[in-house]
């Protein structure tokens, strides 16, 4: 029982992180329809970096409070101009990223290190880090999810 809220969490995460990816800013043209030229389109730039991430959501499992849970969150950059993160923002105190000091240039590879310290946590975790950087689209976010068991 306790999986299938697990996945059910993660699962409406992911949609949520979907959507909110496709409602950030982004370069539009207007396209002509006969008459009709209120429909947009979006274009993105040709040269601007992408990032993807080799896992969006880490699910850390069952830990005890107090424990801190490291996550490093592995990204390249498939676009086609180097790569610049310029900040990395977590739901709460709790949880601290680290950005990397420099460029991922098109082709190479990044990482996102995060800390989730479950002291004063109980329960189902999902803790959101929002990153900021040059890419299309500049808003992205990772997923941190688990439980948090009472100390023993």
């Amino acid at each position: 029982m306790k999986k299938i809220f697990i996945l059910a969490v993660a699962a409406i995460s992911f949609a949520a992180c979907r959507n909110a990816n496709n409602q950030t800013s982004e370069t539009t043209s207007t396209v002509s329809v006969g008459n009709d030229t209120s429909k947009t389109a979006k274009v993105a730039p040709a040269v601007a970096p992408v990032i993807v991430f080799e896992r969006d959501i880490f699910d850390f499992g069952k830990i005890e409070q107090g424990e801190k849970v490291k996550h490093d969150f592995k990204l390249k950059n498939t676009g086609k101009s180097p790569l610049i993160v310029s900040n990395a923002t977590a739901t709460c105190g709790c949880t601290v990223p680290q950005v990397p000091g420099e460029p991922i240039l098109p082709g190479k590879e990044g990482i996102i290190s995060v800390v989730f310290n479950s002291e004063g946590k109980m329960g189902m975790q999902d803790k959101v880090v929002t990153v900021t950087s040059n890419a299309n689209p500049t808003v992205t976010t990772v997923h941190l999810v688990g439980e948090v068991l009472a100390k023993k």
